[in-house]
């Protein structure tokens, strides 16, 4: 067991969140219960989650995705009043962290697309948040093994059976740092989103581009540092998936 701030704290160093200008604040967003034993995770705070979050009877729900993003409506009204009052009522903690968990270098969303990946020697591209790496799949290769890796269908364009030996990588809707992969050289770059202006993009620069899913590809950093969690402080703990195609 352990109490509510004193895990923010923890998770707030081991992220290093102070290097991260983002769009929503990183840690707790929504204080529960002081004494923490158990933990539920997924990717977004929507109502089917908290709600299965409520039915575990779970002492804080770690996300990806939390509340007050920069450029939203600030009125506490509809479906975020529906769904903070469900975490009040039930005294349940909200933890949440954006940029920290893709950059992370061991528990990070884009650290853990590598491993299931394959993708050898990942390291992030200069001070971006792309990462890249080696691979000796062809396109289409790349694809079946994401494709059984996140249980979703991909979206790609290129050379469906050229190699793709340097590829560069970004989870979520990070479509727009495709000049990173450009710059850097890469055979491919991979995300989850994908834009009408990036198909031509990717065409005359001549570089491969996959789309594998926004939530896809960012259910596995709150995965590890649940995990993380869990073993260093004796918590019970679960991962839940809400579906979602996007």
């Amino acid at each position: 067991m352990i109490d509510n701030k004193t895990l923010e704290k923890y998770i707030n160093k081991y992220l290093n969140i102070v290097k991260f200008n983002d769009y929503c604040p990183n840690g707790l967003q929504i204080e529960g219960k002081t004494d923490i034993q158990s933990i539920v995770s997924g990717v977004s705070a929507n109502q089917d989650l908290i709600d299965r979050a409520i039915d575990e009877k779970t002492d804080a729900l770690l996300v990806h995705h939390g509340f007050f993003w920069k450029g939203e409506v600030q009125t506490l009204t509809g479906i975020k009043k529906n769904r903070i009052k469900a975490l009040l009522e039930n005294n349940i903690n909200l933890f949440a962290y954006h940029l920290p968990l893709d950059a992370h270098p061991i528990v990070g969303n884009n650290a853990q697309l590598a491993r299931l990946f394959n993708l050898k020697n990942p390291r992030p591209i200069g001070d971006t948040l792309v990462w890249e790496g080696e691979s000796s799949a062809t396109l289409t290769e790349l694809c079946n093994i994401i494709e059984c890796a996140t249980s979703r269908q991909t979206l790609s364009f290129g050379t469906q059976d050229k190699k793709m030996n340097k590829v560069a990588w970004c989870s979520g809707g990070a479509q727009n740092y495709i000049k990173h992969a450009i710059d850097s050289h890469a055979d491919c770059f991979i995300t989850g989103e994908i834009s009408e202006q990036i198909p031509a993009i990717a065409k005359e620069n001549d570089i491969a581009f996959i789309s594998a899913g926004h939530h896809a590809t960012e259910r596995y950093g709150v995965q590890a540092l649940g995990q993380h969690l869990s073993q260093k402080y004796s918590l019970d703990y679960q991962y839940i998936d809400i579906d979602n195609i996007v």
